[in-house]
């Protein structure tokens, strides 16, 4: 069984990144898989990911792409920008 705090040892980016209204939430599974959900509609997209450095690709199961960027521990992605576990970092 993962845990929250299993997937953030397994990698630095694992875990759950959420944006500020809550209504779009990225899981980054320690398998390299993710689970977004948006709204009342869990798991709205299913695929994997990489990353590199600081650098997220995203390929969906139904074939989209995307691709985004953790800057000072925020993920920006699509124009959204979201937060560890809906945390906003300490400014």
């Amino acid at each position: 069984m993962n845990t929250a705090s299993d997937a953030r040892n397994s990698h630095p980016y694992a875990g759950m990144w959420i944006t500020e209204d809550g209504h779009v939430r990225h899981e980054l599974l320690p398998n390299g898989r993710y689970v977004e959900a948006r709204g009342s509609r869990e798991g709205a997209y299913k695929g994997r990911y990489e990353v590199s450095g600081d650098h997220i690709e995203y390929w969906d199961d139904t074939g989209f792409t995307a691709d985004g960027d953790f800057i000072d521990g925020v993920l920006h992605h699509g124009g959204m920008i979201l937060y560890r576990d809906g945390q906003k970092p300490a400014q």
